[in-house]
């Protein structure tokens, strides 16, 4: 069993800053990427930044306003919100790439979603 269970989401003003955090557990062997991905309603869900062990990219949007990191030993992943705009608001979802204990492959976990409003 996995789980991913995402924090750190509320109501903001245009121009604040939110944190976002997301830990992975249960038996895990092995995580390559871990992202942050939202989604608005009646939209599709949109990545919004990955990280894997050397490398991290992020969309168009939020370069320069968002940062991603991981704590590999904690298994878990962060987003660093800043400059925050209206158009921010969403529900934020983190996923992980990894493997369990046991298996040769690598699947996608998501987490339940954690909900980000940016409005004055």
């Amino acid at each position: 069993q996995v789980q991913l269970v995402e924090s750190g989401g509320g109501l903001v003003q245009p121009g604040g800053s939110l944190r976002l955090s997301c830990v992975a557990s249960g038996s895990i062997f092995s995580i390559n990427a871990m992202g942050w991905y939202r989604q608005v309603p009646g939209k599709e869900r949109e990545p919004v930044a990955v990280i894997t062990s050397g490398d991290t990219n992020y969309a168009d949007s939020v370069k320069g306003r968002f940062t991603i990191s991981r704590d590999n030993a904690k298994n878990t992943v962060y987003l660093q919100m800043n400059s925050l705009k209206p158009e921010d608001t969403a529900v934020y979802y983190c996923k992980a790439e990894l493997a369990k204990h046991g298996s040769r492959w690598y699947e996608d976990y998501w987490g339940q979603g954690t909900q980000v409003t940016v409005s004055s």
